[in-house]
């Protein structure tokens, strides 16, 4: 998603989950265990509001059984390739809203949810964001290389290679 150099560490911030939109979502299973599964993130936007991240989920699923018992999650987006990593850090809740369901559904979605958004297994489930962070590296890998070789010829830490931002609140 192309950003203005002007923009806002929250406009930064949705561009990245917007880009990776795969993410791991994080929860404490019934054992007291914190247990990680992919998820797709399935909001394109914002909307307006406090933000929210929006997830399908089977309600049969473990994840789904583990979201009724702590709704506290943290999401971790990462692009590798492109030195791009988020940490949402927020509180998950099933929603019942049939249109929004129908607003946010794909047809790569019906490989999990073989009756459509109206399927009775289908959970929507909402992530309220309470704190963000991200770390979007900018130099080149080249450039890397050579900061951080030579940071340590010099016994230094190597500069700051790209932004971190920490996103406590996520105004409009």
């Amino acid at each position: 998603m192309p950003l203005p150099p002007d923009a806002s560490p929250q406009q930064r911030l949705w561009a990245l989950i917007h880009d990776i939109r795969h993410g791991m979502l994080t929860a404490r299973h019934r054992d007291g265990q914190l247990r990680s599964r992919p998820m797709t993130t399935q909001n394109r936007t914002l909307d307006d509001g406090p933000p929210v991240l929006w997830f399908f989920v089977a309600l049969d699923s473990a994840p789904a059984l583990d979201l009724k018992d702590d709704g506290e999650v943290n999401v971790a987006y990462a692009d590798p390739q492109q030195d791009r990593y988020v940490s949402i850090a927020g509180r998950a809740r099933f929603v019942d809203d049939p249109q929004r369901k129908q607003a946010l559904w794909s047809k790569a979605d019906a490989a999990w949810f073989r009756h459509g958004p109206e399927d009775p297994n289908l959970g929507l489930l909402a992530v309220q964001v309470d704190h963000a962070e991200y770390w979007d590296v900018t130099a080149s890998r080249m450039a890397q290389l050579f900061t951080m070789a030579r940071a340590a010829a010099l016994g230094e830490p190597p500069p700051r290679l790209g932004e971190h931002h920490e996103v406590p609140t996520l105004p409009r």
